[in-house]
Protein backbone atom coordinates (compact mmCIF):
# COMPACT_ATOMS: atom_id res chain seq x y z
CA UNK A 1 0.00 0.00 0.00
CA UNK A 2 1.11 3.40 -1.04
CA UNK A 3 0.62 4.90 2.04
CA UNK A 4 2.59 8.71 0.66
CA UNK A 5 -1.31 8.80 -1.00
CA UNK A 6 -3.00 7.46 1.78
CA UNK A 7 -6.29 4.86 2.29
CA UNK A 8 -9.42 5.90 3.01
CA UNK A 9 -11.24 4.06 6.07
CA UNK A 10 -14.99 4.03 7.39
CA UNK A 11 -14.92 4.08 11.34
CA UNK A 12 -17.28 4.20 13.68
CA UNK A 13 -17.95 7.00 16.10
CA UNK A 14 -20.56 8.01 18.57
CA UNK A 15 -21.72 10.59 16.07
CA UNK A 16 -22.25 8.39 13.47
CA UNK A 17 -19.91 6.86 10.96
CA UNK A 18 -16.81 9.32 9.65
CA UNK A 19 -13.86 8.46 6.77
CA UNK A 20 -10.43 8.59 8.02
CA UNK A 21 -7.37 9.04 5.95
CA UNK A 22 -4.30 6.39 7.03
CA UNK A 23 -0.66 7.02 5.99
CA UNK A 24 2.64 6.64 7.61
CA UNK A 25 4.65 8.95 9.12
CA UNK A 26 8.47 8.50 10.52
CA UNK A 27 9.28 9.60 14.03
CA UNK A 28 12.64 11.17 14.83
CA UNK A 29 13.53 7.73 16.47
CA UNK A 30 13.20 6.56 12.44
CA UNK A 31 10.09 4.24 13.28
CA UNK A 32 7.46 4.33 10.40
CA UNK A 33 4.39 3.97 11.88
CA UNK A 34 0.38 4.55 10.87
CA UNK A 35 -1.01 7.37 11.60
CA UNK A 36 -5.04 8.91 10.64
CA UNK A 37 -6.54 12.17 10.19
CA UNK A 38 -10.11 12.75 10.30
CA UNK A 39 -12.04 13.87 6.96
CA UNK A 40 -15.57 13.82 7.68
CA UNK A 41 -18.78 12.06 8.30
CA UNK A 42 -19.75 9.16 6.16
CA UNK A 43 -23.47 10.48 5.52
CA UNK A 44 -21.66 14.28 4.30
CA UNK A 45 -19.84 12.17 2.46
CA UNK A 46 -21.33 8.72 1.32
CA UNK A 47 -19.25 8.13 -1.69
CA UNK A 48 -15.60 7.14 -1.59
CA UNK A 49 -14.63 9.93 -4.34
CA UNK A 50 -16.67 12.63 -2.15
CA UNK A 51 -14.45 12.05 0.62
CA UNK A 52 -11.66 12.38 -1.39
CA UNK A 53 -12.79 15.71 -2.80
CA UNK A 54 -12.95 16.75 1.20
CA UNK A 55 -9.40 15.76 1.32
CA UNK A 56 -8.17 17.55 -1.42
CA UNK A 57 -10.12 20.78 0.14
CA UNK A 58 -8.25 20.10 3.27
CA UNK A 59 -5.29 19.88 1.89
CA UNK A 60 -4.03 16.81 3.97
CA UNK A 61 -2.55 14.85 0.74
CA UNK A 62 0.19 17.73 0.21
CA UNK A 63 0.50 17.42 4.35
CA UNK A 64 0.72 13.61 4.29
CA UNK A 65 3.73 14.19 1.22
CA UNK A 66 5.66 16.73 2.58
CA UNK A 67 9.32 16.16 2.34
CA UNK A 68 10.00 16.62 5.98
CA UNK A 69 9.79 14.43 9.27
CA UNK A 70 7.85 17.28 11.00
CA UNK A 71 4.26 15.12 10.95
CA UNK A 72 2.73 18.05 13.52
CA UNK A 73 -0.63 18.92 13.00
CA UNK A 74 -1.32 21.74 10.65
CA UNK A 75 -3.85 24.88 11.61
CA UNK A 76 -6.37 24.04 9.24
CA UNK A 77 -6.48 20.18 9.89
CA UNK A 78 -6.86 21.12 13.65
CA UNK A 79 -9.55 23.22 13.38
CA UNK A 80 -11.70 20.78 10.73
CA UNK A 81 -11.27 18.60 13.81
CA UNK A 82 -12.58 20.85 17.04
CA UNK A 83 -15.75 21.92 13.98
CA UNK A 84 -15.86 17.75 13.79
CA UNK A 85 -15.53 17.09 17.75
CA UNK A 86 -16.87 20.14 19.63
CA UNK A 87 -20.19 19.99 17.36
CA UNK A 88 -20.93 16.18 17.69
CA UNK A 89 -22.52 13.84 19.93
CA UNK A 90 -20.06 14.07 22.24
CA UNK A 91 -19.97 17.25 22.67
CA UNK A 92 -19.87 18.86 25.94
CA UNK A 93 -22.07 21.75 25.67
CA UNK A 94 -23.93 21.39 22.69
CA UNK A 95 -24.31 24.48 20.12
CA UNK A 96 -27.40 25.66 18.60
CA UNK A 97 -28.20 25.48 15.26
CA UNK A 98 -27.95 29.39 15.25
CA UNK A 99 -24.28 29.35 16.54
CA UNK A 100 -23.11 26.72 14.30
CA UNK A 101 -22.76 28.50 10.67
CA UNK A 102 -21.75 31.51 12.55
CA UNK A 103 -18.71 29.40 14.11
CA UNK A 104 -17.90 27.70 10.83
CA UNK A 105 -17.69 30.86 9.18
CA UNK A 106 -14.98 32.92 11.67
CA UNK A 107 -13.51 29.48 12.10
CA UNK A 108 -12.81 28.81 8.12
CA UNK A 109 -13.26 32.57 6.57
CA UNK A 110 -11.02 34.09 9.06
CA UNK A 111 -9.09 31.49 11.48
CA UNK A 112 -7.85 28.86 8.27
CA UNK A 113 -7.83 31.67 6.04
CA UNK A 114 -4.82 33.24 7.95
CA UNK A 115 -3.29 30.46 9.88
CA UNK A 116 -4.67 26.90 8.20
CA UNK A 117 -1.58 25.91 6.65
CA UNK A 118 0.75 26.56 9.24
CA UNK A 119 2.46 23.82 12.08
CA UNK A 120 -0.14 24.58 14.86
CA UNK A 121 2.26 24.06 17.73
CA UNK A 122 4.65 26.98 15.93
CA UNK A 123 2.21 29.58 16.01
CA UNK A 124 3.41 32.15 18.40
CA UNK A 125 1.03 34.60 20.86
CA UNK A 126 2.52 37.65 19.93
CA UNK A 127 1.67 36.96 15.88
CA UNK A 128 -1.73 36.44 16.97
CA UNK A 129 -2.45 39.43 19.23
CA UNK A 130 -0.68 41.62 16.16
CA UNK A 131 -3.17 40.00 13.61
CA UNK A 132 -6.49 40.35 15.74
CA UNK A 133 -5.41 43.95 16.35
CA UNK A 134 -4.85 44.37 12.43
CA UNK A 135 -8.57 42.74 11.93
CA UNK A 136 -9.68 45.95 14.34
CA UNK A 137 -7.18 48.65 12.77
CA UNK A 138 -7.40 47.30 8.96
CA UNK A 139 -10.43 45.28 8.10
CA UNK A 140 -12.60 47.63 10.95
CA UNK A 141 -14.00 44.68 12.79
CA UNK A 142 -15.39 45.24 15.92
CA UNK A 143 -13.59 44.64 19.07
CA UNK A 144 -16.36 42.40 20.52
CA UNK A 145 -16.35 40.02 16.81
CA UNK A 146 -12.76 39.85 17.38
CA UNK A 147 -13.12 38.89 21.08
CA UNK A 148 -15.16 35.62 20.25
CA UNK A 149 -12.96 34.78 17.06
CA UNK A 150 -10.11 34.78 19.52
CA UNK A 151 -12.41 33.08 22.03
CA UNK A 152 -13.09 30.66 19.41
CA UNK A 153 -9.62 29.96 18.38
CA UNK A 154 -8.67 29.34 21.91
CA UNK A 155 -11.10 26.52 21.33
CA UNK A 156 -9.70 24.79 19.20
CA UNK A 157 -6.37 24.54 20.73
CA UNK A 158 -8.07 23.22 24.00
CA UNK A 159 -9.93 20.76 22.08
CA UNK A 160 -6.57 19.85 20.13
CA UNK A 161 -4.90 19.38 23.51
CA UNK A 162 -8.05 17.22 24.64
CA UNK A 163 -7.22 14.84 21.74
CA UNK A 164 -3.80 15.09 22.05
CA UNK A 165 -2.98 16.71 18.97
CA UNK A 166 -0.68 19.57 20.11
CA UNK A 167 0.79 20.32 23.00
CA UNK A 168 0.73 24.07 24.02
CA UNK A 169 -2.34 26.87 23.43
CA UNK A 170 -0.51 30.23 22.16
CA UNK A 171 -4.22 31.97 22.78
CA UNK A 172 -3.95 31.98 26.03
CA UNK A 173 -1.96 35.48 27.02
CA UNK A 174 -3.62 37.22 23.74
CA UNK A 175 -5.41 39.89 24.53
CA UNK A 176 -8.31 41.81 22.81
CA UNK A 177 -10.87 44.44 24.32
CA UNK A 178 -14.65 42.91 24.47
CA UNK A 179 -16.40 46.02 25.66
CA UNK A 180 -19.48 46.83 22.59
CA UNK A 181 -20.35 50.32 22.20
CA UNK A 182 -24.51 49.25 21.40
CA UNK A 183 -26.67 51.20 23.69
CA UNK A 184 -30.04 49.27 23.11
CA UNK A 185 -33.25 51.91 22.41
CA UNK A 186 -35.13 52.00 25.63
CA UNK A 187 -39.23 52.75 24.64
CA UNK A 188 -41.12 54.38 28.08
CA UNK A 189 -44.53 52.47 29.06
CA UNK A 190 -46.26 56.01 27.12
CA UNK A 191 -44.24 55.08 23.79
CA UNK A 192 -45.27 51.39 24.47
CA UNK A 193 -49.19 51.98 24.89
CA UNK A 194 -48.86 54.26 21.94
CA UNK A 195 -47.46 51.55 19.42
CA UNK A 196 -50.07 49.24 20.88
CA UNK A 197 -52.74 51.43 20.00
CA UNK A 198 -51.51 51.84 16.76
CA UNK A 199 -51.78 48.22 16.29
CA UNK A 200 -54.90 47.48 15.03
CA UNK A 201 -54.04 43.37 13.99
CA UNK A 202 -55.22 41.56 17.03
CA UNK A 203 -52.06 39.28 16.72
CA UNK A 204 -49.54 41.77 16.73
CA UNK A 205 -51.34 43.78 19.23
CA UNK A 206 -51.18 40.70 21.78
CA UNK A 207 -47.60 39.73 20.64
CA UNK A 208 -46.37 43.41 21.15
CA UNK A 209 -48.11 43.38 24.67
CA UNK A 210 -47.08 39.63 25.87
CA UNK A 211 -43.16 40.36 24.76
CA UNK A 212 -43.56 43.78 26.87
CA UNK A 213 -44.79 42.58 29.68
CA UNK A 214 -42.49 39.40 30.04
CA UNK A 215 -39.62 40.16 28.61
CA UNK A 216 -39.09 37.45 26.29
CA UNK A 217 -36.77 36.87 23.76
CA UNK A 218 -38.15 36.90 20.16
CA UNK A 219 -37.27 33.47 19.51
CA UNK A 220 -38.92 32.21 22.91
CA UNK A 221 -42.13 33.86 22.58
CA UNK A 222 -42.21 32.67 18.91
CA UNK A 223 -42.28 29.30 19.98
CA UNK A 224 -44.98 29.35 23.14
CA UNK A 225 -47.80 26.89 22.78
CA UNK A 226 -51.19 27.39 24.14
CA UNK A 227 -50.03 24.44 26.54
CA UNK A 228 -47.20 26.64 27.59
CA UNK A 229 -49.43 29.22 29.71
CA UNK A 230 -50.14 28.05 32.86
CA UNK A 231 -53.69 29.81 33.93
CA UNK A 232 -53.81 28.70 37.41
CA UNK A 233 -50.58 28.53 38.05
CA UNK A 234 -50.24 32.32 36.98
CA UNK A 235 -46.99 31.69 34.88
CA UNK A 236 -45.74 30.82 31.59
CA UNK A 237 -43.45 28.05 30.70
CA UNK A 238 -40.13 28.63 28.43
CA UNK A 239 -38.91 25.51 27.83
CA UNK A 240 -37.52 25.92 23.99
CA UNK A 241 -36.94 28.53 20.98
CA UNK A 242 -37.69 29.10 17.45
CA UNK A 243 -34.55 29.17 15.47
CA UNK A 244 -33.88 28.09 11.86
CA UNK A 245 -37.37 27.09 11.42
CA UNK A 246 -38.02 24.44 14.24
CA UNK A 247 -38.00 24.18 18.39
CA UNK A 248 -34.74 24.72 19.86
CA UNK A 249 -33.26 24.52 23.62
CA UNK A 250 -33.12 27.55 25.28
CA UNK A 251 -30.27 30.38 24.62
CA UNK A 252 -28.81 28.73 28.12
CA UNK A 253 -29.42 26.59 31.21
CA UNK A 254 -31.22 30.22 33.24
CA UNK A 255 -33.35 30.62 30.27
CA UNK A 256 -35.31 27.52 30.51
CA UNK A 257 -37.78 28.55 33.38
CA UNK A 258 -41.20 30.48 33.90
CA UNK A 259 -41.91 33.82 33.35
CA UNK A 260 -44.86 35.48 35.31
CA UNK A 261 -48.35 35.98 33.89
CA UNK A 262 -50.12 38.81 35.60
CA UNK A 263 -54.45 38.57 35.77
CA UNK A 264 -54.06 41.52 33.61
CA UNK A 265 -51.94 40.09 30.96
CA UNK A 266 -54.10 36.53 31.74
CA UNK A 267 -57.15 38.34 30.66
CA UNK A 268 -55.20 40.09 27.11
CA UNK A 269 -54.11 36.26 26.07
CA UNK A 270 -57.62 34.38 26.30
CA UNK A 271 -59.12 37.72 24.56
CA UNK A 272 -56.41 37.02 22.16
CA UNK A 273 -57.32 32.97 22.49
CA UNK A 274 -60.88 33.22 21.32
CA UNK A 275 -60.13 35.06 18.18
CA UNK A 276 -57.35 33.04 17.30
CA UNK A 277 -57.92 30.39 14.54
CA UNK A 278 -55.04 27.98 16.22
CA UNK A 279 -56.02 27.42 19.70
CA UNK A 280 -55.58 24.22 20.78
CA UNK A 281 -53.15 23.41 23.33
CA UNK A 282 -50.26 21.96 20.47
CA UNK A 283 -50.86 25.11 18.38
CA UNK A 284 -48.59 28.63 18.03
CA UNK A 285 -50.12 31.36 20.80
CA UNK A 286 -48.41 33.91 17.62
CA UNK A 287 -48.82 31.45 14.44
CA UNK A 288 -48.69 33.01 10.78
CA UNK A 289 -51.72 32.91 9.51
CA UNK A 290 -49.99 32.57 6.23
CA UNK A 291 -48.59 29.35 7.14
CA UNK A 292 -52.08 28.22 8.99
CA UNK A 293 -50.60 28.24 11.77
CA UNK A 294 -48.06 25.79 11.08
CA UNK A 295 -44.79 28.36 11.86
CA UNK A 296 -45.08 31.23 14.05
CA UNK A 297 -45.07 34.78 12.56
CA UNK A 298 -42.15 35.82 10.63
CA UNK A 299 -40.62 38.41 13.23
CA UNK A 300 -38.57 40.25 11.12
CA UNK A 301 -41.30 40.96 8.66
CA UNK A 302 -44.01 41.84 11.40
CA UNK A 303 -41.11 44.35 12.79
CA UNK A 304 -40.41 46.04 9.53
CA UNK A 305 -43.77 46.09 8.28
CA UNK A 306 -45.10 47.19 11.76
CA UNK A 307 -43.33 47.65 15.10
CA UNK A 308 -40.79 49.96 13.35
CA UNK A 309 -43.52 52.03 11.79
CA UNK A 310 -45.74 51.74 14.95
CA UNK A 311 -42.78 52.83 16.92
CA UNK A 312 -41.97 55.79 14.98
CA UNK A 313 -45.09 57.14 14.79
CA UNK A 314 -44.80 57.12 18.83
CA UNK A 315 -41.55 59.17 18.50
CA UNK A 316 -39.35 56.92 19.39
CA UNK A 317 -36.08 58.19 17.49
CA UNK A 318 -34.89 55.37 15.07
CA UNK A 319 -32.06 56.21 12.79
CA UNK A 320 -32.05 54.52 9.41
CA UNK A 321 -30.18 51.35 9.93
CA UNK A 322 -30.58 51.41 13.53
CA UNK A 323 -31.24 48.29 15.48
CA UNK A 324 -34.84 47.44 17.02
CA UNK A 325 -37.01 45.17 17.28
CA UNK A 326 -38.44 42.94 19.84
CA UNK A 327 -35.44 42.54 22.05
CA UNK A 328 -35.77 45.99 22.44
CA UNK A 329 -39.09 45.66 24.64
CA UNK A 330 -37.26 43.37 26.68
CA UNK A 331 -34.83 46.02 27.51
CA UNK A 332 -36.93 48.49 28.12
CA UNK A 333 -38.71 46.44 30.42
CA UNK A 334 -35.51 45.92 32.92
CA UNK A 335 -34.58 49.42 32.61
CA UNK A 336 -37.86 50.53 33.79
CA UNK A 337 -38.12 48.29 36.34
CA UNK A 338 -34.92 49.07 38.19
CA UNK A 339 -34.67 52.97 37.35
CA UNK A 340 -38.43 53.90 37.48
CA UNK A 341 -40.47 50.79 39.43
CA UNK A 342 -37.33 50.48 42.06
CA UNK A 343 -37.97 46.46 41.53
CA UNK A 344 -34.86 44.42 43.32
CA UNK A 345 -32.09 43.56 40.40
CA UNK A 346 -32.28 39.99 42.02
CA UNK A 347 -36.02 40.18 40.90
CA UNK A 348 -35.42 41.61 37.52
CA UNK A 349 -32.77 39.21 36.83
CA UNK A 350 -35.13 36.16 37.24
CA UNK A 351 -37.67 37.69 35.09
CA UNK A 352 -35.35 38.01 32.27
CA UNK A 353 -33.67 34.35 33.38
CA UNK A 354 -30.18 35.77 33.18
CA UNK A 355 -27.57 33.22 34.72
CA UNK A 356 -25.39 36.22 36.11
CA UNK A 357 -27.13 39.49 37.90
CA UNK A 358 -24.08 41.44 36.20
CA UNK A 359 -26.00 40.94 32.57
CA UNK A 360 -28.98 42.37 34.02
CA UNK A 361 -27.29 45.15 34.96
CA UNK A 362 -24.29 45.90 32.98
CA UNK A 363 -26.22 45.42 29.52
CA UNK A 364 -30.41 45.23 30.20
CA UNK A 365 -30.69 49.00 32.50
CA UNK A 366 -28.83 51.81 31.51
CA UNK A 367 -28.24 55.04 33.12
CA UNK A 368 -31.90 57.13 33.50
CA UNK A 369 -31.64 60.77 33.68
CA UNK A 370 -34.36 61.46 36.17
CA UNK A 371 -33.19 59.34 38.44
CA UNK A 372 -29.54 60.63 38.78
CA UNK A 373 -30.71 64.29 38.62
CA UNK A 374 -33.28 63.46 42.00
CA UNK A 375 -30.70 61.90 43.74
CA UNK A 376 -28.04 65.06 43.19
CA UNK A 377 -31.00 67.08 44.35
CA UNK A 378 -31.55 65.10 47.14
CA UNK A 379 -27.27 65.36 47.89
CA UNK A 380 -27.82 69.31 47.24
CA UNK A 381 -30.81 69.30 49.51
CA UNK A 382 -29.00 67.53 52.42
CA UNK A 383 -26.34 70.30 52.12
CA UNK A 384 -28.71 72.92 52.77
CA UNK A 385 -29.12 74.31 49.42
CA UNK A 386 -32.84 75.28 49.71
CA UNK A 387 -32.92 78.11 47.00
CA UNK A 388 -31.57 78.08 42.91
CA UNK A 389 -28.77 80.20 43.75
CA UNK A 390 -25.99 80.06 46.42
CA UNK A 391 -26.84 83.02 49.14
Amino acid sequence: MDYQRGALRKVHRKAGEIWVLRYRVTHADGRRVENTLPVGLVRDFPKGRDAWREVDRLGLLIRINDESTDTRIRFDALAEHYLKADFGADAVRPKSVNTIPIVEHYVRDYLCKRWGGEIAEDIKALELQRWLKSLHDEQELAWTTIAKIRGIMLRVYKVGVLHDLVTVNPVGPVETRSKSNYRAIVITPAQTFAILKSLTNALHFALVLTCAATALRASEILSLRWEDVRWEEGRIRVSKRWAKGADGETKTEASDGYVPLHPLLADHMREWGEQTPYAKGSDFVFPSLRARGKKPLYASTFVADYLRPAAKGAGVAIADGQRFGLHNLRHSLSNWLVNKGKIEPKTVQGILRHSKIQTTLDLYTQEDGDETRAAQGEFLAALGMKTQAIQ
